[in-house]
C-alpha cells in the first residue's frame, strides 16, 4: 500500500505513529496488555466498552505509520465488523483498501461520485473528527494536572467533568484523598455553530461550570438519544444574570445507526458514543458532579492553586463569621445589590434574613464539604458548594453561591439551597 508523504493521512498517520501517549484514553492499559486486549476482542467481538473502539482506530493509525499496512488492513476490517455504525473507521478501512490499488492522495481518498452519494459535508466531517480525535490523543494533559477551575473539590464531588471544546473532548475525573484524577476521556460533539450559547435555539454549546441535575431513563427518551442523558443545569445562575436564555442542554448518546457524530452537528448538547456515555452515567452524581465546558482548558500542577484555595477560603470564613455576628450591616457588604436568593431577587434589606440570618445570629457556623469552582470569561466567578452547620447542630443546609469579583472585592450575587 502507498501512501503519498504529502497527503493528510500519511501526515496524520506518521503524527500518531511517532506519538508514545496515543494510548487511546487517560487510563489504557500498558502496550501488552492493551494489544492482548483488542487481539481478544477482533476474535470474540465482545459488547462495547467505553474508549475500546477509538483505542483500536489510533492503533490502526500507528501500524499505517509504522509501514505495518497489512495488519493495519486486517485490524481495521476487524473493527469494522464489531462496530459497523463506526462510519470514521469504515473510512480508514475503505482507504486501506483502495492503497491497496493505488496511492492515496488524501485522507478518505474516495472517488467523487461516492464522495457526492455520502452527502457533501460527510467526509469533510470525518476527517475533521480524525483530526480533533489524533490531536486529543497526542496532545496529552500534563500528568498530574488539573483544569484550571479545579480550584477546589470536596469529598461529596466523588466525580468531575471537563469538556475541552476545542478538542472535542470530555475529560473525565475521579476525586479521592489525593485531588482529582483523570481517569478517562472521550471524543464529544458540540453544537452545529460551535459554542458560547446565549439563546433559545441559537445551536450552540453553553460555556461556563453546570452541575448533572438528572439522570434520565433511556427508556423514557426516543432512539436519537443512544443509551441515555445527563441534563445539565443550564442557564445557571451566572448566564440568567446576563440574560442567556435557552435549556434542555444534555450530555447524551448517539442513535443506534451512529456510533459518533461529527464535531459540531447538535443543536446544542454534548454527544458521545454509547459505551463512552454509559460510563459517565454510572460514575457521576446528580447535583454534584460538576461540568466545566470550556473553549480551550488550561491545565495547571495541582499544587498551583493552593495559595488563590486559602485566599478564598478566607473570604468565606469571613462571610460565615458576619453571618454568624448578627450584624445586617457587616453582612451585606458581601452581596452585590442585585442579589437574589433561590432565583428571587432580593429587594431591601430585611430580605437578607431569607438567607438565614436571624437563625445564625450569636451561633458560630461551621462550613463542610467546600467545593470552589474559578471561570472567568468577561468577569471573575467562582462557584461555592458547601454545607453550613450551625454550632450545636448535626446537620444544615447544603448552599450554593456564585460570586463575582468587583475590584479586589469578591461578592455573592446569588445563592440557593440545593440539599
Amino acid at each position: 500500500m502507498k501512501f503519498l508523504p504529502g497527503s493528510l493521512l500519511h501526515q496524520a498517520l506518521v503524527a500518531a505513529a511517532c506519538s508514545a501517549a496515543l494510548l487511546g484514553s487517560a487510563v489504557a492499559a500498558p502496550p501488552a496488555k492493551r494489544h492482548a486486549a483488542q487481539a481478544a476482542a477482533a476474535k470474540a467481538a465482545p459488547a462495547a466498552r467505553d474508549g475500546e473502539a477509538e483505542a483500536r482506530l489510533i492503533g490502526i493509525y500507528r501500524l499505517v505509520g509504522q509501514s505495518r499496512t497489512r495488519e493495519a488492513l486486517d485490524q481495521a476490517a476487524s473493527l469494522v465488523r464489531d462496530h459497523p455504525n463506526f462510519a470514521l473507521a469504515q473510512l480508514v478501512y475503505g482507504d486501506l483498501l483502495a492503497a491497496q490499488a493505488g496511492p492515496l492522495h488524501a485522507f478518505g481518498d474516495v472517488p467523487d461520485a461516492q464522495a457526492k452519494a455520502a452527502g457533501p459535508h460527510a467526509l469533510t466531517d470525518l476527517r475533521d473528527e480524525a483530526l480533533l480525535r489524533l490531536r486529543a490523543l497526542r496532545e496529552r494533559p500534563p500528568a498530574g494536572a488539573i483544569p484550571a477551575q479545579f480550584l477546589q473539590l470536596s469529598p461529596s464531588n466523588r466525580h468531575a467533568i471537563a469538556i475541552d471544546a476545542s478538542r472535542s473532548r470530555l475529560y473525565l475525573f475521579e476525586n479521592g484523598p489525593q485531588g482529582p484524577k483523570l481517569v478517562a476521556d472521550y471524543y464529544v460533539s458540540v453544537g452545529k455553530l460551535g459554542i458560547d450559547k446565549s439563546a433559545e435555539g441559537d445551536l450552540r454549546t453553553p460555556l461556563g461550570v453546570y452541575f448533572v441535575t438528572s439522570n434520565l431513563d433511556p427508556k423514557s427518551l426516543k432512539n436519537f438519544y443512544g443509551a441515555g442523558a445527563l441534563p445539565i443545569n443550564y442557564p445557571n445562575p451566572y448566564d440568567t444574570r446576563r440574560g442567556k436564555t435557552g435549556r434542555g442542554i444534555w450530555l447524551h448518546g448517539t442513535p443506534p445507526e451512529q456510533y459518533a457524530r461529527a464535531p459540531k452537528a447538535t443543536d446544542g448538547c454534548v454527544v458521545l458514543a454509547n459505551p463512552d456515555l454509559e460510563r459517565v452515567i454510572r460514575t457521576v452524581e446528580i447535583r454534584t458532579t460538576p461540568v466545566v465546558i470550556a473553549s480551550s482548558l488550561r491545565w495547571v500542577p495541582q499544587g498551583s492553586v493552593l495559595a488563590e484555595n486559602r485566599r478564598f477560603n478566607d473570604v468565606l470564613q469571613a462571610w460565615g463569621n458576619a453571618k454568624a455576628s448578627g450584624d445586617i450591616n457587616r453582612l451585606l457588604a458581601f452581596y452585590t445589590p442585585d442579589f437574589a436568593v433561590d432565583g428571587k431577587a432580593i429587594a431591601d434589606r430585611a430580605g437578607i434574613t431569607k438567607v438565614g440570618l436571624n437563625k445564625a445570629r450569636g451561633r458560630d457556623i461551621q462550613l463542610k464539604d467546600v467545593s470552589l469552582l474559578h471561570w472567568t470569561d468577561s468577569a471573575d466567578t467562582m462557584v461555592v458548594t458547601f454545607g453550613e452547620v450551625p454550632a450545636g447542630a448535626r446537620t444544615g443546609p447544603v448552599r450554593r453561591q456564585y460570586w463575582v469579583r468587583q475590584g479586589s472585592q469578591w461578592k455573592i450575587f446569588y445563592e440557593g439551597v440545593i440539599g
